[in-house]
């Protein structure tokens, strides 16, 4: 072990992918979707991958990957079983943590912000746009709940498979939330680890407070 963390440590990474320049906007959430975009075209591995943090009701974090499925002017939005860990960590503690890294890009953005579930109209619109084995596995999963075997599950998904014939509705536990990001910043990897880190934070008037951090 301690060999193979001598080698990694050794293999002095170069980060000489790209730059920020100074001129990079004052609206975070088009550099997000521009990121995004060059991560798809690139193309990076699960680009619209991230990881969501929650403070449990352990309290300790929890981090998990879970899919960004829409940006709109209010923040960013993913899909969950609300009866999950961090469905139930959300409920008491609203505050979360979502990070994307592009290591193709050497590339990562870092977003803090409010969670809230979404109206239930646009969490039923995204569920009838998903294949029907997704569906019933939405009803199938108690979520972080103990299985007794992977039998167990599978029988849930034939008696749901009976139950719904045709259409499956959506799970009154299943929706979406949207992240209402108070901090983002945009690290882009650069030669001698002087990285580049713009961070657009909101002030009180709703506008961005936009700088660079120190590396």
């Amino acid at each position: 072990m301690d060999q193979f963390l001598n080698q990694v440590r050794n293999d002095h990474h170069q980060f000489d992918k790209g730059k920020l320049e100074d001129h990079f906007g004052d609206e975070p959430f088009a550099l997000l979707a521009k990121w995004l975009q060059d991560a798809t075209l690139k193309p990076a591995n699960e680009p619209n991958a991230m990881s969501v943090s929650t403070i449990g009701l352990d309290g300790f974090p929890h981090a998990r990957i879970v899919y960004l499925k829409e940006i709109l002017s209010e923040g960013i939005v993913f899909y969950t079983n609300y009866n999950s860990d961090k469905g139930k960590a959300i409920a008491e503690n609203n505050k979360v943590h979502a990070l994307f890294f592009w290591p193709e890009l050497e590339r990562q953005i870092s977003i803090s912000g409010m969670v809230t579930k979404i109206p239930e109209a646009m969490s039923d619109d995204y569920f009838q746009s998903r294949p029907r084995s997704s569906k019933l596995g939405a009803w199938a999963s108690h979520q972080s709940e103990r299985l007794t075997s992977r039998d167990e599950l599978e029988q849930r998904i034939q008696v749901l498979s009976e139950q719904f014939p045709d259409e499956v509705p959506r799970p009154p536990h299943w929706g979406g939330y949207i992240i209402d990001p108070i901090r983002i910043e945009f690290w882009q990897g650069r030669p001698s680890r002087l990285h580049d880190r713009i961070v657009f934070e909101k002030t009180a008037v709703e506008t961005w407070d936009i700088y660079r951090k120190n590396p």
